[in-house]
């Protein structure tokens, strides 16, 4: 799991309108809906046929932990897509989106400048133009490192650079040590 992926579909799943099924038997049938046919469901969960047709008819009411937490993920996964495709776009368009994160940060500078990296606890408001850069990252199967280098280039305009007010010479932020990352819209 990625600290960064998992933050970013935290935070869009707070725009959800309904809560997702919570239960063993409601999630196999909205996946079974979702995928038309209880064999595509069975071949995504990496069980039998007869397992899920059993879990669609309430046969089966407890799924072991392992199969709790693919079946949780995959539901969430589908749930209100269009719903999920509009706070994107509004965090990307208009909203931008909020980061509350407690990392090590530090800055490559020019000689004479306190570059020394600390510990910091930043809750900052992100344009939408590094909202749209994260949530592409994303789709297009982004790994942790390049989501933390737009996070990280994001915050050495917003909070370092202040949008072009200050610190134009600075050239790299480090963000490192993440103790605490979250996203929200």
């Amino acid at each position: 799991m990625s600290l960064f992926g998992d933050s970013l579909d935290a935070a869009v799943q707070k725009a959800f309108t309904r809560p997702a099924p919570k239960t063993a038997g409601p999630q196999m049938r909205y996946l079974v809906k979702q995928l038309g046919g209880t064999r595509a469901v069975a071949q995504m969960l990496r069980i039998s046929q007869r397992t899920v047709e059993r879990y669609v008819k309430d046969q089966i009411r407890k799924p072991r932990p392992d199969l709790a937490a693919r079946l949780e993920r995959e539901v969430k996964k589908r749930w209100q897509p269009q719903i999920r495709a509009r706070a994107r776009q509004k965090a990307a368009t208009t909203g931008g989106i909020v980061i509350d994160t407690r990392a090590r940060m530090g800055y490559t500078a020019p000689i004479g400048s306190t570059d020394q990296d600390r510990i910091r606890h930043l809750t900052i408001a992100l344009p939408p133009a590094y909202a749209a850069r994260l949530f592409d990252a994303r789709e297009a199967g982004a790994g942790e490192r390049e989501l933390k280098e737009i996070a990280a280039e994001a915050l050495k305009e917003v909070y370092f650079q202040d949008s072009g007010r200050r610190a134009g010479s600075l050239e790299e932020v480090r963000f490192t040590d993440i103790e605490h990352l979250e996203f929200d819209l």
